[in-house]
């Protein structure tokens, strides 16, 4: 992978000493075009920034450097921590969002994403149950980067966690506190439920996104507890 172009960003500050890089966030834009998330993501008043930004023909920007804080995740919790951006890199993937025409993410796009997160990956000691979406560390707040963004060709390579479901057997036997438990045990924050189980659909679930626990959330939740669980 070749990073195409420098555009650096003011929108980032010093890592607080001695955090360890350990997360991988992964955003779109939900802006209408690439040159507005550009301009917003380099906008000092914006106060909004990332590590990169990946164009929808593939192009790589560099916008801050990995060993610096970029401002990417915002108001964020994962595995009982918040200052996520101290923690983590962000990627933004140019894409308009729900908001402007949420539509798949391109081949090339695709491409360039699996090719910068195992370079990222290379250069940090980050587990696979950390590399998360947007919205996996601020359900109430955000939805990307979304259902439509492969999670499971990610994981195929080597990036992050795909759990495979049963038939559903025995998921009915689940109740709401339950799957809150589960949910806490992987990462997630349960302050409204409904909000993080539809997260958890986005990333995991991908078909059905309404924030219910069906059987095959409860049994795609159960067995992503199990591979966390594996040394």
């Amino acid at each position: 992978m070749t990073i195409l172009t420098r555009h650096p960003s003011p929108n980032f500050d010093a890592r607080p000493a001695g955090t360890p890089v350990d997360m991988l966030v992964i955003h779109y834009t939900g802006m209408e075009s690439a040159e507005d998330a550009m301009a917003r993501l380099c906008d000092p008043a914006a106060g909004v920034g990332a590590h990169y930004l990946i164009d929808e023909d593939g192009a790589v920007h560099r916008l801050v450097e990995e060993e610096m804080r970029a401002w990417h995740a915002g108001e964020a919790w994962w595995r009982g921590r918040g200052d996520v951006n101290g923690r983590s890199v962000g990627i933004e993937l140019v894409n308009p969002g729900h908001q402007f025409g949420y539509r798949p993410f391109p081949d090339p796009q695709m491409a360039a994403c699996f090719d910068l997160s195992l370079a990222v990956l290379t250069r940090h000691p980050i587990p696979a149950r950390n590399v998360v979406g947007h919205s996996d560390v601020a359900p109430r707040r955000k939805k990307d980067p979304g259902e439509l963004f492969d999670w499971r060709r990610l994981a195929e390579k080597g990036i992050g966690l795909w759990p495979e479901a049963s038939d559903g057997a025995g998921a009915g036997e689940i109740d709401e506190g339950g799957i809150a438990a589960m949910l806490a045990e992987v990462g997630y924050e349960t302050e409204d439920l409904a909000m993080t189980v539809a997260a958890f659909q986005r990333h995991y679930r991908p078909a059905l996104t309404d924030g219910g626990i069906d059987a095959e959330t409860a049994e795609r939740l159960r067995a992503l507890t199990g591979l966390i669980a594996t040394p």
